[in-house]
This record gives C-alpha cells, structure tokens and sequence, in this order.
C-alpha cells in the first residue's frame, strides 16, 4: 500500500429532484397527504368534482392548484400521466357547500383534509355532491375533445408541430365546435403556423413544440364535446393520411383522443347529492 496518499472521499449519490407535495402548496397537516406528492389523476378528480358541483373548474381553485403542481411533477419525470395517490383513490376529492353570514361557502377537501375553503355566488344549494375518487374521475366527468388535445401537450409535448399533427388538431376542433371551418387565431389555426413556420427551420430548437399549441386547449376552444369512438377515429384518419408511413405519433394528438374515448365508453355510475337526489 502506498504512504502518503490521503484517502479519496465517497462520492455522494447525485441529488435528486423532489417532487411537488400536498404540504408544499396546502396547509394539510403533517401526516400522510402532506408528504405525498400531488398527482395527475388526483388533479383530475377535483377538476371532475369542482365542474360537477359548481358548473366549472375554479380559477386559482384547489383543483388548478394541484394541476399546476401535477405537471410540474410529470415535468420532471417524477411522476406519470397515469399516477394516482393511494390516499386520494380511496378517500377521494369531496365538496360541501354551507351558508355563512350570507354567502355560500365552498369547503373542498382531499383523502378528507381541507385544501380550500371560499365563497362562491350562483350555487345551488342541492349542488354538493358525494367524494369524486381519482380513479372514478373519468367515470364521473366524460373527457372533452380539448382536455384530451391538452393530454397530448404533456405526453408528447416535446414534438415539433408538422402537416400530420395541424391535421389532427384541425379534426379535432372541427369534431368539438361542430363546425366546417378553423376558428380564426383558436388552436388549429396555431397549429397550422406552426407546422409552416417549422417546415421552414432547420434548427430544431427553433421549432414550435406542441405543448406550445395544445396548452390551455380547452379554453381556446368556443364549444367543446365530450370524445366519442367516431371523433377518435376521424382524428386518427387525419394524421395518418398525412403522414408518408400511414402511422400516428405515440402519445401524440390521435393517441389521446383515442385514450379519451375509450374511457368515455365506459359506464357512468348514479351519482346523488347531499340530499340523496340523483344528479
């Protein structure tokens, strides 16, 4: 052994990068919810249960809180599209409604810890509903033709927009607003640019991306309908025929509406309010 030579330090493992957590955007207390991080499907129960029970996702709500936090978490590759927390799937996402000092007051909590608690106007009173689970999400709230456009922006978000992917989008706004024309600056008029514009760059860090169309979709789109078998496979037809190899992009915009009508078929179950009424 050689004299002199001072020991090497152990390498430390390389940090990594921590996940968005309930107790990082929620005052939850510090038990199981808090240290869990917040998951797509979870995100997607409360967005279910706020549209359910207040006729919308609210701005700045609970719900778009912990999407916000969900993408960031599937940014990162920490979690996937398809992640549930155990503790949401079983306690699930619930909304009640009370009247205080004059104002209807929206109490929501998850796996039964409150995560906000605010006044809302022009709210029936029969509105509050059961726990939304995250597993029973695409049960409860079929999934529209532009949530299923903002599926694509994060499964394949990283793709730079070309002929087959503003065809697709293009179908899929007709199929939504019911109409035989692009909506003049809405989603597949972006898409169309885009496709243009990169068929014209060479550097492909100069490229539109799709997340850079799809983002925000729903709210780009004038109407929108839930996705049906029929939407899913004009769609499909659309990108296939422009594409030289007759294939679709997995995870791409086919792919997700495909995935959102197969869930859409499935059985809806009786759902009934806080004073037992079917909804």
């Amino acid at each position: 052994m050689s004299q002199g030579q001072p020991p090497r330090p152990a390498q430390q493992p390389e940090e990594q990068e921590q996940p968005v957590k309930y107790g990082d955007v929620f005052q939850v207390s510090a038990g199981e919810l808090a240290s869990k991080p917040i998951a797509p499907k979870d995100a997607a129960a409360a967005q279910a249960a706020e549209s359910i029970v207040l006729g919308q996702t609210q701005k700045s709500g609970p719900a778009s809180v912990m999407q916000s936090a969900a993408d960031e978490n599937v940014r990162r590759g920490i979690l996937s599209r398809d992640h549930v927390t155990e503790a949401v799937s079983q306690g699930g996402v619930s909304i009640s409604l009370d009247e205080l000092n004059g104002q209807r007051v929206v109490t929501e909590a998850v796996a039964g810890e409150v995560v906000g608690k605010y006044a809302v106007t022009g709210v029936e009173e029969t509105a509050a509903g059961p726990p939304i689970s995250a597993l029973d999400y695409a049960h409860a709230a079929k999934i529209t033709i532009g949530q299923a456009l903002e599926s694509a922006a994060l499964s394949a978000g990283n793709k730079s927009v070309d002929e087959s992917d503003a065809a697709a989008i293009q179908a899929a706004e007709i199929r939504a607003t019911r109409r035989n024309q692009l909506v003049p600056g809405g989603v597949a008029a972006h898409a169309q640019s885009a496709a243009t514009h990169n068929a014209r760059t060479p550097a492909e860090d100069k490229k539109t991306k799709l997340r850079d169309v799809l983002a925000g979709a729903s709210s780009k789109l004038p109407d929108d309908k839930a996705v049906t078998k029929e939407d899913a496979e004009g769609v499909v037809a659309a990108e296939i025929r422009n594409k030289a190899d007759m294939t679709t992009y997995p995870g791409g915009v086919p792919a997700s509406v495909v995935a959102a009508a197969s869930l859409n078929q499935k059985p809806t179950p009786t759902m009934r309010n806080s004073k037992g009424h079917l909804m």
